[in-house]
């Protein structure tokens, strides 16, 4: 069995969108109680977040918008930078933190003191655009961390799974037109952002490196499993990924209030299963797993438990 690592700072508590915001801190302490009371945490390694630096941060952001983060980030209240996406004064640093969060997990994998880290951090990312913040999401954590995994460490081919509910559309832009990251991504269709057409493929010498699953509300874990063995395994066999990333939305749950797609934790258990064959064929058993949505506290704890329980015993 191989070693699972957890990130997770107690400034992601910091980050608070206002009374009723579904992506609230409350998530969190679900996730973080439920691995304590199952005893999941205590077989995981503890992986320290640091603040990830800009360098970083502007290999998939626009100098510009961070410097704007930092420039709107409040003392006090709170400031709208979309409809439903606003910072608190702490939600700069639990940014910084996530990102950097994701960063740690990189090393830590490559270093070999872990296979696999769980990344326990909000705000999520998969939304957020090279120059805007959108749909919860400040940072992109997975595309960031996708590309110091490879400029840090030369890795070449990077899998980024994405099944979150809703499009990564801000992961999809940042990697559309190039073919060292494949990019795979189930979603409810139409559904928030409206991106993810199945003819989204990619432009340029990205073009076929993009691949998007849109799927009808209601279908559920066969249908899941039924995408990822036909969908998913033959294009990541034939890319040979040499790391794997998951954007681990857990809003398909079918108790979620956001959507309204039918999988289980079972289903999500299932999902993870296919995702560690595929790093245990080609990328050394290599996967960083990053939360992205899920709010239904209940089904998110349980939901996320499954997961790191499948990759503890991987």
């Amino acid at each position: 069995m191989g070693k699972t690592g957890l990130v997770y700072h107690p400034a992601y508590l910091e980050h608070d969108m206002g009374p009723g915001h579904p992506e609230s801190p409350n998530r969190l302490r679900a996730i973080m109680h439920q691995l304590e009371q199952r005893g999941t945490m205590a077989r995981m390694t503890k992986i320290e977040a640091r603040k990830a630096e800009d360098e970083w941060l502007t290999q998939i952001h626009s100098p510009s918008y961070v410097q704007s983060l930092n420039r709107l980030a409040p003392t006090s209240g709170r400031v709208s930078l979309d409809a439903d996406t606003s910072m608190s004064p702490g939600s700069v640093n639990a940014a910084y933190l996530a990102a950097g969060g994701a960063l740690a997990a990189v090393d830590a994998i490559m270093a070999q003191r872990v296979d696999h880290v769980f990344c326990a951090v909000r705000p999520p990312g998969h939304h957020a655009e090279a120059a805007h913040a959108m749909g919860f999401c400040l940072l992109n954590n997975v595309a960031i961390a996708t590309r110091y995994v490879q400029k840090k460490y030369g890795i070449t081919r990077v899998l980024i799974v994405d099944w979150d509910v809703h499009h990564g559309n801000g992961t999809q832009h940042s990697f559309e037109d190039d073919p060292s990251v494949l990019f795979f991504s189930t979603h409810q269709y139409p559904h928030y952002p409206g991106t993810g057409r199945g003819s989204e493929r990619g432009k340029g010498a990205g073009a076929g490196y993009t691949v998007n699953v849109p799927m009808e509300a209601g279908e559920g874990d066969e249908a899941y499993l039924a995408i990822f063995l036909k969908a998913l395994v033959p294009v990541a066999d034939a890319f040979k990924p040499e790391f794997v990333m998951i954007s681990a939305g857990f809003d398909a749950h079918t108790d979620d209030p956001l959507a309204g797609m039918g999988l289980t934790e079972a289903g999500y258990a299932d999902l993870t299963k296919i995702v560690i064959d595929i790093a245990k064929r080609h990328a050394k058993g290599r996967i960083l797993s990053s939360l992205e949505g899920g709010y239904n506290l209940t089904a998110l704890a349980r939901s996320v438990d499954e997961h790191i329980n499948v990759l503890l015993h991987a």
